[in-house]
C-alpha cells in the first residue's frame, strides 16, 4: 500500500505532471452549424427507425420511445488497447467461472461483508441455502459477463478494468446498432475513408447464441426461455432485441418475461425440480433485474429468487456467479496469489493483473485502516464503490471524506476503495432528447466494455467465447457514465494507433 502511495501520491500531481492526452478526433470539428442540425436530425431519426430507443424516464408510455444518447461521431480508442482487451474476454470468463464454483474462495472473501451489505447478505443466503441441498457437479451455468475498461492516460492509455458485470450485462442489443449508425453519419460528411476504422461488433448475435446453445442443451423443444425482468423497462429496444433475434435465429424457441413477483405467483417446481411458469416449463433463465435492492420489494421475491436457484432451470447467472461478480470480490481477486489460484501459466497471470488497478479493502485491518487513512487525505486519488450493479452507487473524490465519516469500522467492510482512472479525451457532440440544436462540441471519455459468454459445470467449460463489445461515453467532468441511469451516451469506437 505504502508503495503504490509512492508511485502516485495524487490526482491533483498526476494532472500536473502528465496532461490528460485528447485523442485524434475521426473528423475535423466543428461542423458547419447548417450541415450539424440536419445531420443531428437525420441521426435521431436513424436512432429511432431502427430501435436504437428508451422509454422516457420523465414522459413513461409504454407506447412511445425515445432515441437512446449517443455521440453523433465516434470517439476514438487506442487500437492496441482494443485488441487486447478482446483477447483477454475468454480468460476472464473462466477465471469468472473457476470462482463461481469456489465455495471456499467465495466464502473467505464475502464472510465479512455479508455481515454489514443486506442485499449481499440476503443473496449469500440463497447461495448457502442452495449449497445445503446439494449444488450438483454436473449443474449448468451460462455466463453472459462484461469486463469494462477504462484507458489510463498517464500510463500510455493501457486499460484498466473497472469492473466485471455477471448480472444483467446491458446494451448488447443496442450497442450492435451503434456503428451502423455512425457508419451513416460519417457517409453523409463524405468520411468514407473513416468506416475502416470502426470494429465490427457482433454482441446481439454473441449474446443470444449463449441462451440458444444452453436451451439446446437443457434438451427439450417445448420449454421456453425466462427472462426476469423489472416492473417497468425503460430499457425495452436493448431487451426485446434479444427476445427478436432468439426467435429469428431459432423460431422454435419461445421468450417469456416476467418480474419476480410474478415468478413468486405463478410458479412452481415440477416432480423433477422442473421450473413451471404459467404452465411454461422453463429451460432457461435470463436476468435482467435482481440485481439491485429494489427490484426486492418484499420476501416474496427472494421467494421466488430461491425457487428459480433450486430448480433444474439453466440459470444466468447462477446465484453464485452472481456473488462472483461483487466488488469485493473483485478486491479480494487483486491481492498477491489469488489470481494465482485460480491461472497456473505464470503468462496469462501477468496479462490478468496488467489490466487490474489499485483496489483496496476498507476494513478493520492493518490494510483497510491504512486505505482509510489515504481516502481521508488524498480523496481525488480514488473513488469509494459498494456491492452493487446498474450505475450511480460509488462515492468519488471530494466526497469520498464525508461518506466514510458516517460509517463505523464495521460498517466500511461493505464498500472498496479504487484507484481512479484518468482516460484521455475525445471531442464531440452529445445528442440527447431534449438537448439542444445545434449541440455545441463537448469533452468526453469512454468506457468499453466486452461481452463474454460461457457455457460450464464444476467439471469442465462447454463454450467460452468474445461475445462483442459495447462503448459508453460520457461528459469529462461527469462521474457516472450509465446510459440507462440517463449519464452518458451510447458509442462505438473509432480505432486509433
Amino acid at each position: 500500500m505504502a508503495q503504490k502511495a509512492m508511485q502516485i501520491n495524487s490526482v491533483e500531481d498526476v494532472t500536473k505532471s502528465v496532461k490528460i492526452p485528447i485523442l485524434e478526433s475521426c473528423i475535423e470539428l466543428p461542423i458547419e452549424e447548417e450541415t450539424l442540425i440536419e445531420l443531428t436530425q437525420k441521426a435521431k431519426d436513424w436512432a429511432i427507425m431502427h430501435g436504437a430507443g428508451m422509454r422516457s424516464k420523465t414522459n413513461f408510455s409504454s407506447d412511445s420511445l425515445n432515441f437512446a444518447p449517443f455521440i453523433l461521431t465516434p470517439c476514438s480508442f487506442p487500437r492496441k488497447q482494443f485488441e487486447k482487451a478482446l483477447k483477454i474476454q475468454t480468460v476472464l470468463n473462466e477465471l469468472t467461472h473457476s470462482i463461481a464454483h469456489d465455495e471456499e474462495f467465495l466464502k473467505k472473501t464475502l464472510a465479512e461483508t455479508i455481515k454489514v451489505d443486506e442485499f449481499t447478505g440476503n443473496l449469500y443466503k440463497i447461495y448457502e441455502k442452495i449449497l445445503s441441498e446439494g449444488i450438483s457437479q454436473d449443474t449448468i451455468s451460462v455466463g453472459i459477463l462484461r469486463s469494462d475498461y477504462l484507458a489510463q492516460s498517464f500510463e500510455d492509455n493501457n486499460i484498466k478494468q473497472v469492473e466485471i458485470n455477471t448480472v444483467a450485462s446491458s446494451f448488447g442489443g443496442i450497442s450492435t446498432y451503434m456503428k451502423p449508425l455512425q457508419s451513416y453519419v460519417l457517409a453523409e460528411l463524405g468520411a468514407y475513408d473513416k468506416l475502416v476504422n470502426l470494429p465490427e461488433n457482433n454482441a446481439l448475435f454473441g449474446i443470444c447464441n449463449a441462451m440458444i446453445k444452453a436451451w439446446e442443451i437443457y434438451g427439450n423443444d417445448e420449454a421456453v426461455i425466462l427472462f426476469i425482468i423489472e416492473d417497468i423497462s425503460y430499457n425495452i429496444c436493448d431487451q426485446r432485441f434479444h427476445e427478436f433475434e432468439i426467435r429469428q435465429m431459432n423460431p422454435k424457441i419461445k421468450v417469456i418475461r416476467k418480474t419476480l413477483t410474478q415468478i413468486y405467483n405463478q410458479s412452481k417446481l415440477g416432480p423433477n425440480k422442473e421450473l413451471i411458469v404459467g404452465g411454461h416449463h422453463i429451460s432457461v433463465v435470463y436476468f435482467r433485474a435482481g440485481y439491485e435492492p429494489g427490484h426486492y420489494p418484499s420476501q416474496n421475491e427472494w421467494d421466488a429468487r430461491l425457487l428459480i436457484e433450486r430448480s433444474k432451470a439453466i440459470k444466468c447467472p447462477t446465484i453464485y456467479y452472481h456473488l462472483a461478480g461483487t466488488k469485493k470480490v473483485q478486491q479480494a481477486l487483486s491481492e498477491p496469489g489469488m489470481v494465482e489460484r485460480f491461472i497456473k501459466d505464470p503468462a496469462t497471470v501477468a496479462e490478468v493483473r496488467n489490466i487490474f488497478t489499485g483496489l483496496y479493502p476498507l476494513d478493520d485491518t492493518n490494510e483497510g485502516n491504512a486505505a482509510y487513512v489515504l481516502a481521508m487525505q488524498d480523496p481525488e486519488r480514488f473513488v469509494l464503490k459498494p456491492q452493487r450493479e446498474g450505475g450511480g452507487n460509488n462515492v468519488y473524490g471530494l466526497d469520498i471524506p464525508d461518506a466514510l465519516k458516517k460509517m463505523s469500522k464495521t460498517e466500511r467492510k461493505a464498500w472498496i476503495l479504487m484507484d481512479r482512472i484518468l482516460p484521455p479525451i475525445s471531442k464531440g457532440y452529445m445528442i440527447r432528447p431534449g438537448g439542444p440544436i445545434p449541440p455545441p462540441i463537448v469533452d468526453l471519455v469512454s468506457e468499453l466494455g466486452i461481452f463474454g459468454a460461457i457455457i460450464g459445470d464444476a467439471k469442465s467449460i462447454k463454450i467460452n467465447y468474445m461475445a462483442g463489445h459495447m462503448f459508453r461515453t460520457k461528459i469529462s467532468t461527469a462521474n457516472e457514465g450509465g446510459v440507462a441511469a440517463g449519464l452518458g451516451a451510447l458509442d462505438s469506437p473509432y480505432m486509433v494507433d
